[in-house]
């Protein structure tokens, strides 16, 4: 008898590997069972959590705005798919006939116009860093809205909006003085002063548009119009200098502006529903509303 060191080592069969691989195959699937649901739940729940986000990112965006816009700026279009208002940095005290520091004042009677028609100066402390007055951006005061003769928005008879040319100090150069730029006979051609003497800064027009294709989009740094814009394929939209998508995948979308009873506010709600329906991940919908400062 051969020792049993010598003897050959047996080795798998075909059958046991056969056998090992339908086991192996079993277990896999089983596990897969039980690993594909929570898994699918945690990817469905990071999607869901992704569009929460993206949502509440572009409500909040349109909220800022809305608060900073020019009072009685805000305008929606019928069909509550196209969002303009007038974007402000700041604000200040102009000197005005009577006050007893030295300096120009903000001329509003073409019957009497003051020394330096197109200048005047900053009562207390000018606007500095990001909102300082630099040439570009537009002076306007006591806006009212579509009430002519103080709406911002229409610059062909009368306007309440100059250009700012250059800052000096407390010492603001306009382009041209349009409060003074009216009929002397026909007080009702005038622009009007404001009670408090007060100016808002506005730097550009800011339009929001719930695209038909699922996109929201921004526009800023158009020409100021008369009437809305509401055609993104056309100028000023179309060539506007800053554009970009605000939020994808949008299913509903829609802006809404209404009037706070007795308060000089108005009240923008906006509607925001993203992601794809019936998709696994489902769909998120957010209402944010804003206030808005009609006090000029």
């Amino acid at each position: 008898m051969r020792p049993t060191s010598l003897r050959r080592q047996r080795g798998f069969t075909l059958v046991e590997l056969v056998v090992t691989m339908v086991i192996i195959g079993i277990v896999a699937g089983m596990v897969t069972v039980f690993i594909s649901a929570p898994v699918r739940s945690y990817l469905d729940t990071a999607a869901r959590v992704e569009l929460a986000d993206a949502a509440d990112t572009a409500t909040r965006r349109i909220a800022r705005d809305v608060r900073l816009a020019l009072p009685n700026s805000v305008r929606v279009d019928p069909s509550r798919k196209y969002l303009e208002l007038l974007l402000t940095k700041t604000g200040g005290r102009y000197l005005a006939q009577g006050d007893a520091t030295p300096g120009n004042i903000l001329g509003f009677d073409p019957d009497a116009p003051p020394a330096n028609p197109n200048v005047f100066t900053i009562v207390g402390a000018a606007p500095s860093g990001v909102q300082a007055i630099r040439a570009g951006d537009f002076i306007v005061v006591n806006n009212l809205g579509d009430s002519a003769p103080v709406n911002a928005y229409e610059c062909t008879a009368k306007c309440n909006r100059a250009t700012v040319a250059s800052v000096a100090g407390n010492s603001v150069t306009m382009v041209a003085n349009p409060f003074l730029a009216a009929n002397p006979s026909n007080a009702t051609m005038r622009a009007m002063p404001s009670q408090s003497n007060r100016f808002q800064v506005v730097t550009t027009p800011v339009t929001y548009y719930c695209a038909p294709g699922g996109t929201l989009q921004r526009y800023s740094g158009y020409a100021i119009q008369a009437a809305q814009p509401v055609n993104a394929a056309a100028a000023p939209l179309l060539n506007a200098p800053v554009s970009g998508q605000l939020a994808g995948q949008v299913a509903e979308c829609g802006f809404s502006l209404g009037q706070l009873a007795n308060v000089q506010r108005g009240l923008i709600t906006i509607n925001l529903t993203l992601g794809v329906k019936n998709s696994s991940a489902g769909q998120v919908t957010l209402m944010q509303q804003a206030q808005v400062n009609n006090t000029p």
